[in-house]
């Protein structure tokens, strides 16, 4: 009897992939602790590192409980080519997985969800940089995350926060804040919300980023305090 050559000569059962992470709705305002451990309103454990690539212009290591990410920033450079002159600076951002670092190996290449996450990032920074002040220069922002466990937006080395509200199916709010301007930067938010949820998800943002400010603020300025005595 002859075959179907065209039909995928594949088993006749199957079983479904294994799911790393199910998708189930917690209500956090309820909980008095997280499945990690935490409570509620804690916040993930913060470690920062700065100056951790030599040949860059800044560089900081950053761990947020199991995630972790390295930022390097070049530049500023001149720009070469004449049809690119500007009087305002430039600023680029590119954010990439390690192939490594999800339960799923990622793509050596930038896919749609880094691209995504790059134009984020350089949301946030551009209203935190004075560009005026570089003419005809480029300032380029190296994001890689070494090892990825949840939100890994909050390992992008700004201030920012993310809260998941009750209220949404998959709702996902991020927030990035100048505390020093007491100015919201950038926000982006996944899901159905109602702006009840939203202003309130907003403000516990804010919040959680005026608790992280401090300790970023302590590490940053020990480091120039630590650059400027070694150069006595």
């Amino acid at each position: 009897m002859p075959t179907d050559t065209r039909r995928l000569t594949g088993p006749e059962s199957s079983q479904s992939p294994y799911n790393f992470a199910p998708a189930t709705k917690l209500d956090l305002s309820n909980l008095e602790s997280r499945p990690d451990g935490r409570k509620a309103h804690q916040l993930r454990p913060l470690f920062l590192r700065t100056d951790v690539i030599s040949q860059a212009r800044g560089s900081s290591y950053i761990e947020m409980n199991e995630t972790k990410a390295i930022c390097a920033v070049y530049g500023p450079r001149e720009v070469l080519r004449r049809e690119d002159f500007s009087l305002k600076g430039q600023l680029t951002c590119e954010f990439k997985f390690t192939t490594f670092s999800c339960k799923k190996r990622r793509q050596h290449q930038q896919d749609s969800q880094e691209k995504d996450l790059s134009v984020h990032v350089l949301e946030a920074l551009e209203p935190a940089v004075c560009l005026h002040k570089y003419p005809k220069s480029q300032i380029n922002i190296f994001i890689t995350v070494l090892q990825h466990d949840g939100s890994a937006q909050e390992e992008q080395a700004i201030l920012k926060s993310t809260v998941k509200p009750a209220e949404a199916s998959v709702g996902c709010v991020t927030v990035a804040f100048l505390p020093s301007l007491s100015q919201v930067s950038a926000i982006s938010s996944d899901g159905d919300l109602s702006f009840e949820s939203l202003n309130k998800t907003m403000q516990a943002c804010v919040t959680d980023c005026q608790r992280l400010y401090p300790v970023l603020e302590h590490a940053l300025v020990k480091h120039q305090q630590d650059t400027e005595a070694a150069n006595r």
